[in-house]
């Protein structure tokens, strides 16, 4: 990449370790870059114009989009993700253009319905490979999205892409993929992401960041619903120790405002716990650049000892008293009965498809078939997946 590009650069000075754009490898498809923005500028902007990032308003976190305006979606979620990545990366001293286009491209690959959409599409999926929310995420940026002329996909830079492949960790040992997603080793060939070793520090910093907005905006969507109470939550004692400060300080508040002020500052004290724990690893490895930062045998943005058994409590807490509550699991077995009949209808009758869905299959191999309709279920939002459902389904309703 031209030296060109170092202007794109901001004020203050990057760490060693971070990836720049004038370092960047390129993308699989080269094209002349421009002055007025970054590559991973332009990565980030690709990423919010796209039609995958659109639907993420109608996707599901937990709630379905018609059981209240205030809930979390998968865009909401995003956003969220990329403020708390972005306010990491700049104490870190890294990149907060690609560390924001990673934190809004994540949720790409997840299909309707949440895990519940997942768990259906690997269930009918098992015979053809199965189903990774991370390699659809992947199939989508590189080959679904259709808006340019000379490439499918969104032509990204190396580095986001392998962000977003790698962003939980390396995918495999050595060059060996036979546990891989196939799509992964597919797209490999043509374009090598070092699958076997770590991700950026940036990727590194989207996958945490990830991790303590779910956690915290899954807390708020769940007291909001009724699911559990503030009181329940005190079982963790991180919880408890900010209930005291709160009331202490506070004393008695509205709920909205009581529940607000401990979560903003459960969030604040995960994110200090990652800076501290991160500088201490960094200093330890003392990378001089990203590829040492890849090439490190652990990673190198990490919650403490302390906060991991916190971050391991919260999610036990919210398995069994929200993502198993009675009243979720009966949104979720519906769901997954939805993305089911959906599927087999659309494999025993593709002429249901949509015209240009049906012009697209071009390969007669029931596998081939099978990914194909995997493809267009998994981009459907929760309403359209419900309507298309009814359509199908409800002998009353005949619109088109």
């Amino acid at each position: 990449m031209s030296s060109d590009f170092v202007l794109f650069e901001p004020a203050f000075e990057y760490a060693p370790y971070a990836c720049l754009a004038a370092t960047s490898r390129g993308r699989l498809y080269p094209e002349p870059e421009t002055r007025i923005r970054s590559p991973f500028q332009r990565d980030r902007d690709r990423i919010i114009h796209s039609s995958a990032f659109r639907r993420l308003k109608h996707k599901t976190q937990v709630f379905v989009y018609h059981e209240g305006d205030h809930y979390r979606t998968r865009l909401t979620h995003s956003i969220e993700v990329s403020q708390i990545a972005r306010s990491i990366a700049r104490v870190l001293g890294l990149n907060e253009e690609i560390t924001e286009a990673l934190s809004l491209v994540h949720d790409f690959g997840h299909p309707p319905f949440g895990h519940a959409g997942e768990e259906a599409l690997n269930l009918v999926m098992a015979p053809h490979g199965g189903f990774d929310h991370n390699a659809q995420s992947l199939r989508i940026v590189t080959r679904l999205e259709r808006r340019y002329a000379d490439f499918d996909g969104l032509n990204l830079t190396w580095e986001t892409l392998e962000g977003l492949a790698k962003h939980n960790g390396p995918l495999c040992r050595g060059q060996d993929m036979s546990d891989l997603h196939s799509y992964f080793a597919e797209y490999n060939e043509r374009h090598d992401l070092e699958l076997h070793t770590h991700a950026s520090a940036e990727a590194q910093v989207a996958a945490l960041s990830d991790d303590i907005a779910y956690n915290n905006h899954d807390i708020a969507d769940g007291l909001r619903a009724g699911l559990f109470t503030m009181e329940e939550l005190c079982e963790i004692p991180l919880v408890a120790e900010i209930v005291r400060d709160v009331y202490n300080r506070y004393g008695a508040l509205e709920a909205s405002r009581y529940e607000h002020e401990v979560i903003r500052r459960l969030i604040n004290r995960m994110v200090k716990d990652i800076l501290e724990e991160s500088r201490s690893r960094l200093l330890a490895l003392k990378p001089e650049t990203v590829k040492d930062i890849r090439q490190a045998p652990d990673s190198v943005v990490a919650f403490s000892s302390a906060m991991r058994e916190t971050d391991r409590r919260l999610k036990t807490f919210l398995m069994r008293n929200m993502y198993r509550h009675y009243k979720v699991n009966r949104m979720t077995s519906k769901a997954k009965r939805v993305v089911q009949d959906l599927f087999e209808l659309y494999m025993e009758e593709p002429e249901c498809l949509p015209e240009k869905w049906q012009n697209r299959l071009t390969q007669e191999s029931e596998q081939d078939r099978a990914r194909h309709v995997t493809d267009f279920i998994a981009g459907m939002t929760d309403r359209y997946a419900l309507l298309e459902h009814k359509r199908l389904f409800d002998i009353s309703a005949f619109e088109l």
